[in-house]
This record gives C-alpha cells, structure tokens and sequence, in this order.
C-alpha cells in the first residue's frame, strides 16, 4: 500500500492522480456550460479562492514539516514565509484568475490560460526537492500536488466555461501582459533581497536559473538579472500560436447558421 501510494511523475498513482483531476475539470465543464456567464465566473473565482486558502493551509504544515526543512537548506536556507508566497509562475494565477473573470480582463485569462496551465504542468511533472517519491497522502504532497493541478484545471476552466477563447491577436498583447507581470515580480524580488526580508528571493525565477537546463542556458547568454527571461518568449510565442491554431481551426469547421433559416426564426 505504501509503494502503492508513492508519487512520482509517470508512475500508477501519477496517473491515477491526473485522472481524477481530469475528471473534475470535464464533470465542472458539463455542469456549468448550461449555466448563466456570471455563474460560470463567480465559480471559477471561487475554486481560485478556495485553492489559495489551500495553498495557506499547506504551507503552514510545510513550515513545521522538519525534514522539507533539511531537504531544502542548501538552496532556500529552510522553510521561509517570504519565499513562501503565491507568487511564483503557476501559483500566483490563484490571485489573477479570480480578477480575470470577475473583470473580465481577457489579456488575464489570456494570460492565465497560456501561462498558468503549462507552468503548473511542468511543475507537476518535474516536481521540486521534497515533492518527488514521496507518499501522496503527506500533507506537503497533498498541498503542492494538489495546488498545482487545481490551477491547470482553473486555467483550462476558463477556456472550457466559454469565458475566454484564443486569438491570434491575443498572442502580442499577451506577451505584454508576461513581460509586465515578471517585471514587477522581479521588482517585489530585489526589495525582499535589499531589505533583508528574503536574500534568497526569486520568484518567477528572474534573479538567477535554479536547475533548469533551458533557463541555465539563457543566464549564460544573457548573464543579467530578468533580461536573461526575454529569450523564453522565443518558446512562448510559438506554443501560444500552436495552441490558438487548435482553436482557430476548429473554429472553421463549425458549421455556418444558414442566413434565410435565420432570418425565418427572426421574423417568427
């Protein structure tokens, strides 16, 4: 049962996982798509809400979880409540989506939407120290597994409730929209690392690359602070372009309303 029970990505119970979470976003979607817009928005907003208070709640057994502790020393120092906050790439859509919907800012969802589903994924599938074979019934497990998945169907959920649809438009203003958003996470990271507050801050991962290969390589390109972020654009744009194609082509295969069957329903 305990080998049974251990998370790792690609494994039984990774699978079975994602399968559950794929479940809710599918039974949500059909629940909800006969329901009225502002209905759609106030549950999405919601789940944001109820997954942020969560995410509290998980970081505060992760604070008194001693062996994350140790398991995160050499990079973080240990548990630290300013390095703790939703603001990284996946989690700090537990903040946007809820003003996204409720706004209706489509550059949010936009960017939510693209953003937020495929950072939240990679984050699942190549999970961080004291995330990987570990039983998915600690509460660390619990907690980082199960807010990451929640903003992959939150961000998907956006799409699938009818409230935001991709356009090839979109893909500039979006991009926009990133290089604001980043910009002002690396202006909270230099405060907290000036201030003392957190000499470790780098959320968004705009003060240093910490194991990836892709980002180790840009830094060494473009060995500054945040600038060395603009080349991932160069990945960003095409995937966002590759993903708005699947919208815009089925969008041309839905079939036409017929003009005159139209203009017969509006004159009865």
């Amino acid at each position: 049962m305990d080998n049974f029970a251990i998370m790792k990505p690609f494994n039984l119970t990774f699978f079975l996982v994602t399968a559950f979470f794929a479940a809710v976003l599918v039974g949500a979607t059909l629940i909800m798509r006969k329901k009225s817009e502002r209905a759609r928005r106030i549950v999405i907003a919601s789940a944001a809400l109820l997954t942020l208070l969560g995410f509290v709640v998980y970081k505060y057994f992760l604070s008194i979880d001693t062996a994350y502790d140790q398991l995160t020393l050499a990079t973080t120092n240990g548990f630290n409540w300013w390095g703790e906050l939703p603001l990284h790439l996946c989690n700090i859509n537990m903040l946007l989506i809820p003003v996204a919907v409720l706004f209706d800012l489509q550059m949010l969802m936009s960017f939510c939407f693209f953003v937020g589903s495929i950072c939240a994924a990679l984050a699942i599938i190549m999970p961080g120290v004291g995330f990987d074979h570990y039983s998915i019934f600690m509460p660390r497990m619990l907690g980082y597994f199960g807010t990451h998945f929640m903003v992959v169907i939150l961000a998907i959920a956006i799409v699938s409730f009818g409230l935001y649809r991709p356009k090839f438009k979109d893909i500039p203003k979006t991009c926009v929209v990133i290089t604001v958003i980043s910009f002002c996470v690396f202006l909270i990271n230099l405060l907290f690392i000036n201030t003392g507050l957190y000499p470790k801050a780098n959320y968004f991962y705009t003060m240093r690359p910490i194991g990836n290969p892709l980002l180790e390589l840009f830094h060494k390109l473009i060995p500054v602070p945040y600038l060395y972020l603009l080349p991932s654009l160069l990945i960003l744009v095409p995937y966002m372009a590759l993903v708005t194609t699947g919208f815009w082509i089925a969008d041309r295969k839905k079939p036409v309303p017929d003009k005159e069957a139209v203009s017969e329903i509006s004159e009865n």
